[in-house]
């Protein structure tokens, strides 16, 4: 996602805590012109949210964009459905991984990509509960490293 004309809007930290992240892909999304607006003003949340796939195309559940201040019957649902923009290739990839048992797809990032709004999605495998205290161990050691490294230079 780094690079020159983004904007990150949406950070999903949780779904990096409780999943394996195995693969990513960017995919556009289906937008009304208000919901633009409220994302361009930063108001989003994926925290909640979750992928899944109907008829071949993948939608978005949950992703809430809150209404427009100055819009008025334009404004739509802020937790509508919304269908994610992929190659078929990718779209019969991820399905096929995701019909293998323990894969997901989980909503990675919200962000501007020029003037597009992007979502990264990655192709998920749940964590059990001794992985996620093995990262917590490890981000404790890091952190505890650094600190180390601070008082030693000072």
């Amino acid at each position: 996602m780094a690079g020159k004309g983004t904007k990150l809007i949406a950070n999903n930290k949780k779904a990096y805590h409780d999943y394996f992240i195995e693969d990513k892909y960017e995919a556009g999304i289906v937008l009304h012109g208000t919901e633009v607006k409220s994302l361009r003003m930063g108001k989003c949340s994926i925290k909640e949210s979750f992928i899944h796939a109907d008829h071949g195309e993948i939608y978005i559940e949950h992703m809430h964009i809150a209404p427009y201040e100055k819009g008025n019957i334009f404004n739509k649902d802020p937790l509508r459905t919304r269908k994610l923009l992929l190659h078929k290739r990718e779209i019969t990839k991820l399905l096929g991984q995701v019909s293998q048992k323990g894969y997901t797809i989980m909503p990675l990032q919200v962000y501007f990509k020029d003037s597009l709004v992007k979502v990264q999605i990655g192709l998920a495998r749940g964590k059990k509960l001794y992985d996620k205290r093995e990262d917590i161990a490890k981000k404790d050691q890091r952190r505890e490293a650094e600190r180390e490294m601070k008082i030693r230079l000072r």
